[in-house]
C-alpha cells in the first residue's frame, strides 16, 4: 500500500474544537485510499514514505460533497427561463405541462449513451471545483424503464470517473402524462419500481417532492413506508413553495435530510433537531427562481440543526455547476458565515448523505482532499466569478488526472 507524505500546508480540517479545524503548519499522511495521520508538519510519523509532496503553504480542505443534484437529464429549459422573465410563474409553467414534464420528454427521448455523455460533462465541471462526492437523483424518467435508465447512468458515472456517486430514487418528482388524474395509482407504481431498483443495486436512498405541485404528505408517506420495507434511507424536497408539513413527516421517518426549506415551520425545525436530520439549503434555486422568503437560517442555527449547502444542479431551477459560487451565495443570500458555508459543503454535506468516512480531514477517513490556490477558505467564499482556485484534487489517495476536468 502506497504511503505518501503531503507536507507544508494550511489545513482546514473541519474536525475538532478549533475554528475551521485549523492547522497553520500542517501535513497529511495517506496510506492507500485512507488518511493515516493529520497534524503539525513538525510531527509526522516516522517510517518510509513512497512519495512526498511539498505543498508550499497552500490551503488544503476536505473534498467537497455536493449532496443534492439532478445531473441526469436530456435537453434544457432556456426557453422556460425566458418565459419566467416575461411573467410566467414556476407553478403556472408546471401546471401547463412545462417544467419537469418537459425535461421528462427530452430525457425519455435521449439514448443511454447521450445521457451518460451529458451527465459526465456536468460531473466533470463539479469535479473541476473540488467535488469528490456527489449525490445524483433520478426523477426525469418517471416510468419504470426510464427511472432505471437514469439511475444506471448515475452508477456508471461512479464507475468511470474518479468520483464517489450516491444515487437517489426520485420517481415522486412529478406526475407523468400517462398518469394524469391518477396520482395515487402512480404512487403505487413508483413503490413497486423501488423494489426492482433496490434489487438491481441502483439506489442508495429515496426522495420525493412534497408540494402543492408535487405529491401530498399521505402519498409521500406511502413511498417512505416502501423504502423502510427495503431498508433504504429517505430524504425530502420539503417546504420549498409552501408549508406542507413535509419536514416533520420526513423527520418521523428518520430522514437523512430535508432540502430547500424556505417555508419551514418551527414545528418542522423541532422535528428535524430531534431526528438529527440535516437541512440542505439550495441558494442556486432560491436565486434563479427569484424567491423572496429566506429559509429560517437563524432558527436552524439556534436549534443546532446541521446545515448543508448543495448546487441542486437541474435544468429548470438551478442550472449551475459551480459549488464555489454556491459557497458565496450561501453567505450573501442566506447570511451563513464562511465557516458555516464550508462546513455545509464538507462535514454536514457528508452527513446529509449518511457518510461518516468523509467531509473532514482526520485519521481513518477517506483521503479525499483539495489543494487550493488560497490562504484561507474564507477567501474562496468571498470571491465569485474569478479564476478557479482549485489547484489539485486527491481522490482516495490518488491525485486526479487533468482529464478529470472539462476542457
Amino acid at each position: 500500500m502506497t504511503r505518501t507524505l503531503w507536507r507544508n500546508a494550511r489545513l482546514a480540517c473541519f474536525d475538532g474544537p478549533q475554528p475551521w479545524g485549523w492547522v497553520e503548519h500542517g501535513a497529511l499522511v495517506t496510506e492507500g485510499p485512507v488518511l493515516a495521520w493529520v497534524g503539525n508538519v513538525a510531527d509526522p510519523p516516522g517510517g518510509r514514505y513512497d512519495a512526498e509532496h511539498d505543498l508550499q503553504g497552500a490551503l488544503v480542505t476536505p473534498g467537497l460533497v455536493d449532496a443534492h443534484t439532478h445531473l441526469v437529464y436530456g435537453g434544457d429549459r432556456a426557453a422556460e427561463f425566458e418565459l419566467r422573465l416575461q411573467g410566467a410563474s414556476y407553478e403556472t409553467l408546471a401546471r401547463a405541462g412545462g417544467g419537469i414534464r418537459s425535461t421528462v420528454a427530452a430525457t425519455r427521448a435521449a439514448s443511454d449513451e447521450a445521457l451518460f455523455e451529458a451527465t459526465a460533462r456536468r460531473a466533470r465541471a463539479l469535479m473541476a471545483e473540488g467535488v469528490t462526492t456527489v449525490e445524483i437523483k433520478s426523477g426525469y424518467g418517471l416510468s419504470q424503464h426510464d427511472e432505471a435508465r437514469c439511475l444506471g447512468v448515475a452508477r456508471r458515472i461512479g464507475r468511470e470517473l474518479p468520483l464517489s456517486v450516491r444515487t437517489t430514487s426520485l420517481a415522486l418528482h412529478a406526475l407523468p402524462p400517462e398518469f394524469a388524474g391518477r396520482a395515487d395509482a402512480y404512487v403505487d407504481a413508483a413503490c413497486d419500481w423501488l423494489a426492482a431498483q433496490h434489487a438491481a443495486g441502483l439506489v442508495d436512498a429515496v426522495d420525493a417532492f412534497c408540494e402543492t405541485i408535487g405529491f401530498d404528505p399521505a402519498q409521500t408517506e406511502r413511498l417512505f413506508a416502501a423504502a423502510a420495507r427495503l431498508g433504504l434511507p429517505v430524504k425530502l424536497h420539503a417546504e420549498q413553495l409552501s408549508d406542507q408539513g413535509g419536514a416533520a413527516l420526513a423527520a418521523r421517518h428518520g430522514a437523512l435530510s430535508c432540502d430547500h426549506l424556505e417555508h419551514l415551520s418551527a414545528e418542522g425545525i423541532a422535528a428535524m433537531r430531534s431526528s438529527g436530520t440535516v437541512a440542505v439549503l439550495l441558494p442556486g434555486a432560491y436565486y434563479f427562481l427569484r424567491e423572496t422568503r429566506l429559509p429560517p437560517v437563524a432558527a436552524l442555527r439556534e436549534a443546532g440543526v446541521p446545515i448543508a449547502i448543495a448546487t441542486d444542479h437541474n435544468p429548470g431551477s438551478s442550472p449551475t455547476l459551480s459549488p464555489l459560487l454556491m459557497l458565496n451565495m450561501a453567505c450573501t443570500l442566506f447570511r451563513l458565515t464562511p465557516e458555516e458555508a464550508w462546513a455545509g459543503f464538507t462535514r454536514h454535506a457528508a452527513q446529509a448523505l449518511g457518510l461518516s468516512d468523509r467531509g473532514r480531514l482526520a485519521a481513518g477517513l477517506r483521503a479525499d482532499f483539495v489543494v487550493w490556490d488560497s490562504q484561507h477558505p474564507r477567501d474562496i467564499a468571498y470571491r465569485f466569478g474569478g479564476p478557479n482556485p482549485c489547484r489539485r484534487v486527491v481522490f482516495g489517495g490518488i491525485e486526479r488526472s487533468p482529464a478529470s476536468s472539462p476542457p
